[in-house]
């Protein structure tokens, strides 16, 4: 027993004798951790000065001493990453990531458009409104959300533009083309008045157009393309473009859509006030009627939704002068088949094309009002391929509807700006020289 007790008192001593003490391995721990980060961040983490005049310089010659024996970081260490001094900002003028940045629509630069008189060649113009739409708000938050959904756009050629290996689409960067584009930012059109913010908007579009070119071979003066917005907004970008390139009998409209929008204002809206007659819905209506609408020369594209009265058909066809392919159209004559008879309908009168996002299928996008039985992306981007060649002198994508928490917003916004670089590939190509 007398040995028993001397063993037991013995070991606790010997231990402590043999083995660091809990300050000694710890110190130890934290080295060998230092030792490691150090090798593998080098002077990101710390500099070997400051800690050795935080520690000491013992504490900094035992780092130093783990350092060369640390085994693990060996690779990084004979690869050593040489920091820029701290003061040099060079790499900063460099491209950030795709993700990253003030967002304009494809990293495009931001100009001030509404007051300079700077030449640009194509704007991009959001029309942040949707006090005209019938069915569902949200398209107010389109211009951000068609930002959002170009953030991987701005550069490089597309395996899949152009319909075949020889078109010239399949060879353009439109972002590297020789032609000036930049993103205007929206117009400030008021949430309160429909009068005050459409007035805004043909101002902005028309202090936009008064720009000249800066290296166009075919145009004067800027073309725009605008984000939207409810489809409202059309009429005042049609106007305006009108008024600056258009040629007697009106530009010839292609609507991609699923509703008609020329709607007998008195059925549509009209039936409450004179202020209601004017939505998303009628706007087409009043554009043939004050002649911005080239009349035989205009076409719907992807229209499946039910006319409202018995005469809509007729209205549309007689009075506002537009031929119709439905959705199922696109079944019978192909993609491509369907682009070359809008050409056929167009002609080589100027063209301005109007792109309502739920001409897509309802399981892509959410927009102001939806339709079952829509296009899918891959037609819709065949058939806008397939207009190669067209005169466009303006261009809209409108029913972005990205409001806040809505449904399918990601997919909306990447197929809005899909659209947009469709539609500046067209603008591009036909301002190329030979």
């Amino acid at each position: 027993m007398h040995w028993f007790l001397i063993a037991l008192t013995f070991v606790p001593h010997a231990a402590s004798l043999s083995a660091p003490n809990n300050y000694e391995y710890r110190l130890s721990q934290e080295n060998a951790k230092e030792s490691l980060m150090h090798d593998i961040f080098g002077s990101l983490m710390h500099d070997s000065n400051i800690i050795a005049e935080r520690n000491g310089a013992h504490r900094n010659e035992q780092l130093l001493e783990q350092q060369e024996a640390s085994p693990i970081s060996f690779p990084f260490k004979m690869n050593q990453l040489h920091y820029p001094d701290i003061d040099d900002l060079t790499d900063f003028k460099q491209r950030g990531p795709l993700f990253s940045g003030i967002v304009t629509f494809a990293h495009l630069p931001q100009d001030e458009c509404f007051f300079a008189r700077e030449p640009i060649d194509i704007a991009i113009v959001g029309a942040p409104f949707d006090l005209g739409v019938s069915y569902n708000s949200g398209a107010r938050f389109g211009p951000n959300g068609a930002r959002q959904g170009s953030r991987r756009l701005g550069g490089g050629n597309s395996p899949i533009r152009g319909n075949y290996r020889a078109s010239k689409l399949r060879r353009l960067d439109p972002y590297n083309a020789g032609l000036k584009l930049v993103d205007c930012g929206d117009v400030p059109m008021t949430p309160f008045d429909s009068r005050i913010a459409l007035n805004q908007l043909y101002r902005g579009h028309h202090a936009i157009h008064k720009h000249s070119s800066f290296n166009s071979t075919q145009f004067n003066n800027t073309r725009i393309v605008t984000l939207g917005g409810d489809h409202t907004i059309t009429l005042m970008n049609l106007r305006s473009a009108y008024e600056t390139f258009g040629d007697p009998g009106g530009l010839a409209v292609i609507h991609f859509d699923a509703h008609i929008d020329t709607w007998d204002p008195k059925v549509l809206g009209g039936g409450i006030s004179d202020y209601a007659s004017l939505n998303h819905g009628t706007f087409l209506h009043f554009a043939a009627e004050a002649g911005y609408v080239a009349k035989n020369h205009s076409v719907h594209v992807g229209i499946r939704a039910p006319f409202i009265s018995g005469i809509d058909e007729k209205h549309d066809a007689v009075d506002c002068g537009f031929k119709t392919l439905t959705s199922k159209d696109v079944d019978v004559y192909t993609a491509k088949g369907i682009a070359e008879i809008i050409k056929s309908i167009v002609g080589h009168r100027k063209a301005y094309l109007t792109f309502d996002l739920d001409t897509f299928d309802v399981g892509y996008i959410n927009s102001g009002t939806l339709e079952a039985g829509g296009l899918s992306s891959r037609e819709i981007l065949t058939i806008l391929d397939g207009l190669e060649g067209i005169n466009l002198v303006g261009c809209d994508i409108v029913e972005v509807s990205t409001a806040p928490n809505t449904v399918n917003s990601a997919s909306t916004e990447l197929l809005a700006a899909q659209v947009v670089d469709s539609m500046l590939g067209l603008m591009t190509v036909f301002d190329q020289p030979e």
